[in-house]
């Protein structure tokens, strides 16, 4: 088999944001520029530091939600039950809150994968091969463990899912750690940025190699040509100020697709929108990308659809995957000045027609951890 029939090209997507359920809907929103940030009616909100979030309307279950993105994806890939049947599914989620509320007897029954496995059985998918929860890489590291089954023929198709919806249990957890920005708006790679915003995201992508996909007559969406993972081994919960791991973990995903920095046409950055994470990340572009960074669109759509936590490289692969589609690269919204920790060509005010063949879609975690996917153009 030679290495192109080995790529891992991606057949299928469905995805949900605040925008709404589908692509059509968060495509819509990414066009339009206005951020999905508006009061948050599940919980009351008046002890935290602000009341904001990028939300669906009403009480959405998030077991139901992984379901229908699933589902989505697989029909769009066109799979047949038996292929479904063949395809291991990969989660990225975030560990139920409500199962620490209960007695140790029953956390003990209790274990996240369970919740996999059961995804997994509802959608006729061979069976849960492993829970993420590692916070806000978990889709990210999914994809790309997926991505290395298909590479090194352990398996021909994987389904990764993953997902998040906005609790009062993490609401609570960020606003007392100052996370939360007080002014009720995301400012990535801005001046006078105080903070993120959460916001609803649930996705999934069906990856297969291409001779797979081919063998079937799938069309790919786009090539996974790349990825890398890299640690900071700098501080539990701080980035490394220089960027390292962040820096390697780009380094790697280049190396992977045989790509330089000058055949990135896109960034979608983590950009969550707080001090030491833009300025991090900032840097980290800087030193993988060299002079090309100075050239090169980059934006954080977490300022439109929000932080999704576990599911943001699952939702910000989708935003690449539209980008492919469109040609059209998503603002970097809430923009009110030019900081020099952040010096970046940000996509500003409307979105920018470029039509790149490669972008980079990064994501990094409390604990130092850090990923890079390349998304390619098929």
């Amino acid at each position: 088999m030679t290495g192109a029939d080995r790529a891992v090209v991606v057949t299928g997507l469905g995805v949900t944001s605040a925008f709404g359920r589908g692509e059509e809907a968060l495509g819509r929103g990414l066009a339009a520029s206005r951020a999905a940030f508006g009061p948050v009616g599940r919980f009351a909100t008046d002890r935290y530091r602000t009341g904001v979030a990028a939300v669906l309307p009403g009480a959405p279950d998030l077991d139901e939600e992984l379901r229908r993105v699933v589902d989505e994806a697989c029909e769009q890939a066109g799979l047949s039950p038996a292929e479904r049947a063949q395809a291991p599914l990969l989660l990225g989620r975030h560990t139920d809150p409500a199962v620490a509320r209960r007695p140790l007897a029953v956390q003990g029954k209790s274990a996240i994968s369970d919740t996999a496995a059961e995804l997994a059985r509802a959608c006729g998918l061979l069976g849960a091969a492993r829970t993420y929860t590692n916070a806000c890489v978990a889709a990210s590291t999914a994809v790309s463990e997926a991505a290395v089954r298909i590479r090194t023929g352990r398996q021909d198709r994987v389904v990764v899912s993953a997902g998040y919806l906005v609790d009062e249990d993490n609401f609570a957890l960020f606003s007392a750690g100052r996370a939360l920005s007080p002014d009720g708006v995301l400012r990535s790679f801005s001046s006078g940025r105080k903070g993120l915003l959460l916001g609803d995201g649930v996705g999934a992508v069906v990856l297969e190699s291409a001779r797979a996909a081919a063998a079937r007559g799938a069309r790919p969406l786009a090539v996974l040509s790349g990825w890398g993972l890299a640690g900071d081994a700098h501080h539990v919960c701080r980035p490394h100020p220089e960027g390292l791991g962040m820096a390697r973990a780009i380094g790697a995903a280049l190396d992977r697709a045989g790509l330089t920095p000058a055949d990135i046409g896109y960034v979608n950055a983590h950009g969550t929108g707080t001090p030491a994470n833009d300025s991090s990340e900032s840097a980290a572009l800087r030193l993988a990308l060299g002079d090309a960074v100075d050239g090169i669109p980059v934006s954080s759509t977490k300022s439109l659809h929000g932080h999704s936590l576990e599911a943001s490289g699952m939702l910000e692969l989708a935003v690449t995957l539209l980008v492919l589609r469109s040609g059209e690269l998503p603002v970097n919204a809430g923009h009110l000045g030019p900081d020099d920790d952040c010096r970046l060509d940000l996509v500003l005010g409307s979105p920018r027609r470029v039509s790149p063949r490669h972008v980079l879609s990064l994501n990094a975690a409390f604990g130092g951890a850090n990923t890079a996917l390349v998304v390619s153009a098929p």
